[in-house]
């Protein structure tokens, strides 16, 4: 049997309160992520994701003490993420109450932590970020994609989208994937913030370079959007920031959306 679709908020966190940017600039205030952390549980959502925004490009680690007290108010499976680089920094945080610890930049600067962290934690332990911004011109070497502008591929980005890594993000997903991935967490920078859908080539190719469940993130403004993403590209789970965070929308009107429109989702 198809394993439901998952709904899951997302607080980015910048100095213990949730923001909202777009294409990773602007962030504006959100609210206080103990205080949302219960709302989106208490409507139904499947998971909660974490994300310390500033933690890799600050250099520190993430904010325990927050993750600690958001952990107290929710029964749901918990991922956080930001600014883990060794397995010491992973361990803090699932002993702070997280599920899942999710990489990136700590990733892309160490590709074996992705296996180290699948050793001692377990695969399901493992959710590896990717934060994906088209490039168009010279394809060389890329996973080549075309639209009305022209030849494009997808670049890896890390330190929160501020710094370019060469690496193509379908290949990269195959590679983490192969070293101990449990999970996929994908966001279109393109996309953040616009409101305008997600980015269903990027999903979708993502989708079908791995077998491991994959998160759309990046774009969503609607309950159509998540229904397109998830009967286009066949995602496992679709993350939302902006709807829930200003109230467009909340976790249960979505899920009765979505399931009135065929789609497997647990209400």
């Amino acid at each position: 049997m198809t394993l439901a679709k998952r709904i899951i908020p997302c607080l980015d966190v910048d100095s213990g309160r949730v923001v909202k940017g777009v294409h990773f600039a602007d962030v504006k205030d959100a609210g206080d992520p103990v205080e949302l952390a219960k709302k989106y549980k208490e409507q139904g959502a499947d998971e909660l994701v974490f994300l310390d925004i500033t933690a890799s490009t600050q250099g520190r680690d993430t904010m325990k003490n927050v993750v600690k007290k958001v952990a107290t108010v929710i029964d749901i499976p918990f991922t956080v993420g930001g600014g883990i680089k060794k397995l010491e920094d992973a361990r803090d945080i699932l002993l702070s109450g997280a599920d899942k610890v999710s990489i990136n930049t700590g990733a892309v600067k160490n590709p074996g932590l992705v296996t180290q962290l699948m050793d001692i934690f377990g695969k399901q332990c493992v959710v590896v970020a990717v934060d994906a911004k088209r490039r168009y011109g010279d394809t060389t070497g890329k996973t080549e994609f075309k639209d009305g502008k022209g030849r494009h591929w997808f670049e890896v980005m890390i330190y929160g989208g501020k710094e370019g890594t060469g690496l193509d993000a379908i290949k990269w997903v195959k590679e983490v994937e192969s070293r101990g991935a449990g999970e996929i967490l994908l966001t279109s920078i393109d996309a953040d913030g616009t409101e305008n859908g997600y980015d269903i080539e990027l999903t979708k190719a993502i989708c079908k370079a791995v077998s491991v469940p994959v998160i759309a993130s990046g774009g969503c403004g609607s309950a159509k959007h998540m229904l397109d993403v998830f009967e286009k590209a066949d995602v496992d789970a679709a993350l939302a920031a902006s709807i829930f965070h200003y109230e467009k929308s909340t976790v249960d009107k979505v899920k009765r959306y979505l399931k009135k429109s065929g789609v497997r989702i647990r209400i």
